[in-house]
């Protein structure tokens, strides 16, 4: 980790050593199309708000994720330390801020991968390949199996690691390229469920509904900086790889949100099986091999989900541990194993929170599959947006704190141009992440209609119960680590 200082604070960030260059361009895009294609969120998506959430996905590509990719790409390029979200937030608001904005930042990806990410490969191993009772010993160790290879593949070297992840995204990618040409052939033997213009009609209900998931969705591009010093050109491979990167992901969303709608109708659409349901129905046309495509089909969307958690564990794991080893956080976590070059404490304590986070929510949420599915993406999507309203910010003070630094790329448009950016992406996350921690508010306020029970599956109480607990259970594990890392410094 390079030598950077603040005008604020001359303490330099601290070196992380065993640390190998080992990630180049075409690996950059792999690891950055396995963060940010969220397979198990499409169908979520496609199932909130019908044909107009194909319409308000296309507003945030165009609103949302390109100007975040270009704030990403001038970040990462510039401060290409290890750590990268952590680095930026330090330099611009100093080491306590750093700490709560990282903390929530990584805290995210075990909540989500214990969460939302064991569910529905739970849920899909349920549904298409063997059936387990919610709640039985199957069902418990096929989670606790799915969460510990994840940690495994962040625990090993990158040099190794990449590997599969480099798959997975190989993998994803063609299994949504597979099934919308499986979607036009169906159409051309079958027909699809007819659009009228009215359908696609953007109206602020669907809009409150569908944008929390849509930003959590889109986010990622900052993912591969976690391991900046562990790449070979981040100054000419970051801005390159976020741009392949954001059209790779814009395409792999619309595109097969748009399938979904064309063979399902919504009411049938649910995040914790949609996609693999619309395959399902348009695999149909492969006649006796059928069965046998569907089985692979969810074979390998559970190989999918499992390294796209894996991908954000290995980015978040070295961001977390990068506060550790600068004191923002107990320093007995700051260590890179010196064999295998990872921050393998973070990694076990995410693996423990990822296993107490599935345990707790599979005892809390006695709902069915898909209501406990979407509150448990809904505590991912909180966690993680919070995170950004600290991250996106850091651009604008950067560039006047840090105006020495090279830029190797810079937000076109000059001053106008990254204000605009940051402005609007800044705001899309401050909505974001109320209308996740409070749902149905502002349609309240707006005389909107909202049944929160049947959107649910729960009371507002017990939502907010389960949510605000978390969030602050996250909180005062930030403030305490910071404070204790400050106290054992000082002595």
């Amino acid at each position: 980790m390079s030598q950077l200082a603040s005008p604020q604070n001359k303490e330099a960030v601290p070196t992380v050593h065993n640390l190998k260059r080992s990630l180049g361009r075409l690996d950059m895009i792999f690891l950055t199309v396995a963060a940010t294609i969220g397979i198990d969120t499409i169908a979520q998506i496609a199932g909130l708000g019908g044909a107009q959430a194909f319409t308000w996905a296309v507003v945030l590509v165009v609103t949302f994720m390109f100007p975040y990719a270009l704030v990403m790409a001038e970040l990462g390029s510039t401060f290409s330390q290890e750590g990268g979200p952590y680095v930026w937030v330090r330099l611009a608001h100093g080491k306590a801020a750093a700490a709560v904005s990282t903390m929530f930042y990584w805290i995210t990806n075990p909540v989500w991968l214990g969460g939302s990410l064991a569910f529905i490969s739970a849920a899909t191993w349920t549904t298409f390949i063997q059936p387990m009772e919610a709640g039985s010993f199957g069902d418990y160790l096929f989670k606790f199996i799915f969460i510990w290879v994840a940690i495994f593949v962040s625990v090993i070297s990158l040099r190794f690691g990449k590997i599969l992840l480099n798959i997975g995204a190989i993998v994803k990618v063609g299994l949504l390229i597979f099934f919308v040409i499986s979607v036009a052939i169906y159409a051309g033997a079958n027909g699809v469920r007819g659009y009228g213009a009215g359908d696609f009609s953007p109206t602020l209900q669907g809009f409150l509904e569908v944008t929390p998931v849509l930003l959590f969705a889109f986010v990622g591009f900052e993912a591969q900086n976690g391991a900046a010093e562990e790449m070979r050109n981040p100054k000419k491979d970051v801005p390159k790889s976020i741009a392949v990167s954001a059209v790779v992901s814009a395409l792999c969303y619309l595109v097969p949100i748009f399938a979904i709608l064309a063979v399902l109708p919504e009411s049938e659409i649910t995040g914790a099986g949609g996609l693999l349901e619309a395959m399902a129905t348009v695999f149909s046309v492969y006649g006796d091999a059928t069965p046998a495509m569907i089985a692979i089909a969810a074979l390998l969307f559970i190989f999918v989900v499992l390294t796209q958690g894996a991908a954000w564990m290995i980015a978040s794991d070295r961001v977390q541990a990068s506060a550790a080893a600068d004191g923002a956080f107990p320093r007995y976590f700051g260590v890179f194993n010196a064999r295998f070059g990872t921050p393998v404490r973070v990694n076990i304590l995410s693996g423990v929170i990822a296993t107490e986070f599935m345990v707790c929510a599979s005892l809390f949420l006695q709902s069915d599959g898909a209501s406990a599915f979407a509150v448990v993406l809904g505590i991912a999507v909180t966690t993680l947006l919070i995170s950004y309203l600290w991250i996106f910010p850091t651009i604008i003070r950067l560039r006047k704190v840090q105006a020495d630094v090279p830029r190797p790329y810079s937000v076109p448009g000059g001053k106008a141009g990254l204000w605009l950016c940051t402005i609007v992406i800044t705001a899309w996350v401050v909505l974001g992440t109320w209308s996740a921690i409070f749902p149905g508010t502002i349609q309240h306020a707006l005389g909107l209609p909202y049944d929160f029970e049947e959107t649910w599956s729960m009371s507002q109480f017990e939502f907010e119960a389960f949510t605000l607990g978390t969030l602050a259970v996250i909180s005062l594990i930030a403030l305490g680590g910071y404070a204790l890392a400050r106290k054992r410094d000082t002595n």
